[in-house]
């Protein structure tokens, strides 16, 4: 298992491994994902149809986490004679998730494209730790 692996296992709460087995996941905000590895940045893909990404859609970094919010409003109606028949479709969904340590704001990017949020951030190479260097003690 790579440290990436570790890092991708690692970070996900036993709450929220156990409510992703439902589909109607109550923590995820109404945003699927998917995470994947490509390289060394992580792209996350987000289903969002029906929004306007400049008007309904805002991505923030912060704390270590990116976070994703949108808003949907579509209304169809229907006129007839004697009906009248009206169906929305509207919400506001939030969805965090979190980043490798040292990802920069300024280094993520995003697009959009066919109903699918593309965010990218790339992974910052894990600096190697030092290692205690002994330092020597002189007679005065």
């Amino acid at each position: 298992m790579t440290e990436l692996t570790k890092w991708l296992d690692a970070r996900r709460s036993p709450m929220e491994l156990i409510e992703r087995l439902f589909d109607g996941d109550s923590s995820a905000g109404g945003i699927k994902v998917e995470e994947v590895v490509d390289g060394n940045t992580l792209v996350i893909r987000a289903e969002l149809p029906g929004i306007d990404p400049e008007k309904d859609a805002e991505i923030t970094v912060s704390d270590g986490g990116l976070t994703i919010r949108a808003e949907r409003q579509e209304k169809k109606e229907h006129k007839e004679k004697d009906s009248y028949r009206s169906e929305f479709r509207y919400g506001s969904f939030v969805r965090r998730i979190p980043l490798p340590d040292g990802v920069k704001e300024g280094d993520v990017t995003a697009s959009y494209k066919d109903g699918v949020l593309e965010v990218r951030a790339p992974i910052p190479e894990k600096t190697a730790a030092v290692s205690p260097s002994k330092v020597p003690i002189t007679r005065s």
